[in-house]
């Protein structure tokens, strides 16, 4: 069954979340492969539009590994206590040499 774009956005508004999280692997449906050293940020998504959500505004994460591998990104809701779902980011996948990554609001979203 396909759910008509409409559908899709309803259903991505509906998912609560207040925090955003960079991992080094699959996070799956628990969370897992959480960069720790990052933390979970708050953040905010747009409302949805086209069957998806995109991130408000960038989020900077700092004390990472320089160079560290950052391949998903997680999203959370009580200030980080629930994992909602997490993606698998595209574009630059490794913080820079001082450790900090930028997950850019232009790209990131939570797809239906």
């Amino acid at each position: 069954m396909a759910f008509a774009v409409v559908a899709r956005n309803e259903a991505l508004d509906g998912i609560l979340v207040d925090r955003v999280s960079l991992h080094n692997g699959d996070p799956g449906t628990t969370g897992a492969n959480l960069i720790a050293a990052g933390g979970k940020l708050a953040a905010t998504f747009n409302a949805a539009a086209s069957g998806e959500r995109l991130l408000n505004a960038d989020v900077e994460f700092t004390g990472l590994a320089g160079s560290e591998s950052v391949t998903h990104f997680g999203v959370w809701l009580n200030s980080g206590d629930v994992f909602k779902c997490g993606e698998a980011l595209t574009g630059d996948q490794a913080a820079n040499a001082a450790g900090e990554y930028t997950l850019k609001g232009t790209t990131t979203k939570i797809t239906a």
